[in-house]
């Protein structure tokens, strides 16, 4: 009895450690622990302790076309991925789509954020993973887009900070542009590392935009606040509609692999 006692005792530490390793990774010397993560191995709505769909009416931001709705159609979890998907209805002639955020139930000051997705093609599709935060209203509680993409302009993705100080209606916002030829044929990591001095992004592991912080106050550093974190996919607006919408393209998807949230280990 006492050797089984101590095999199960040993199998358990053993478990314990390994499960402590694998939360843990080191990138750029940096060593990251695993806070808070969304594998979506479930199946129907998200979470409701994690995210919260948001419902609005089409032009309500950005001149955008869709309706974001909270139904299984547009927003769900299936086979270990959460999907996003518009639908348009041509009898109607309504987009639909969805947005979930994490508002109210989890968001962050600093860390590693890792979005694993797929992103849709066709002309009109606009996928965002992006962070807001609470202070005050945009574009002062700062806006920290880890991702955006345009169908018109395939292959192409998009970080971008807005700020008091920089935002896109006075054509100041910091923004850069990487190379992904197939982010709507594979999955790629999504990625924001949140320091006290910067903002790093990247796509997978290569590095293509930092934004820092200049010490010049609130109205340019506003990331010394907690965030939360949004994913949606926008059909037309006033940037994914400058070439119109494809009606051919729906239903079109988005979808998500995981969410994972780390924090350094000091």
């Amino acid at each position: 009895m006492r050797k089984i006692f101590l095999l199960v005792f040993s199998f358990l530490l053993v478990v314990i450690i390994l499960g402590g390793c694998q939360s843990k990774k080191t990138i750029n010397g940096n060593t990251w622990q695993l806070v808070w993560s969304d594998e979506f191995d479930y199946t129907g709505f998200a979470n409701p302790e994690y995210w919260s769909y948001e419902v609005k009416g089409a032009r309500w931001v950005n001149n955008e076309a869709q309706a974001y709705r909270e139904n299984l159609e547009n927003g769900r979890a299936e086979n270990g991925k959460f999907i996003i998907e518009a639908h348009y209805d041509e009898q109607n002639d309504v987009y639909t789509s969805a947005r979930i955020r994490t508002l109210a139930l989890k968001d962050w000051q600093y860390g590693r954020f890792e979005i694993r997705a797929k992103l849709p093609a066709g002309t009109g599709t606009w996928p965002a993973i992006w962070m807001l935060g609470y202070k005050g209203g945009w574009p002062a509680c700062g806006e920290i887009d880890i991702m955006e993409h345009v169908g018109y302009d395939p292959g192409k993705v998009h970080a971008s900070v807005h700020t008091k100080k920089y935002n896109w209606p006075s054509n100041t916002q910091k923004t850069a542009i990487i190379g992904v030829d197939d982010s709507d044929s594979q999955f790629h990591d999504y990625v924001l590392e949140w320091f006290p001095d910067r903002l790093d992004f990247y796509v997978d592991d290569q590095k293509f935009m930092t934004y820092e912080n200049e010490n010049e106050g609130f109205s340019q550093w506003p990331f010394d606040y907690k965030c939360y974190l949004i994913i949606n996919l926008a059909i037309g607006g006033n940037w994914g509609g400058q070439h119109g919408i494809d009606n051919d393209i729906f239903p079109v998807r988005m979808e998500i692999d995981y969410v994972r949230v780390y924090e350094l280990v000091k």
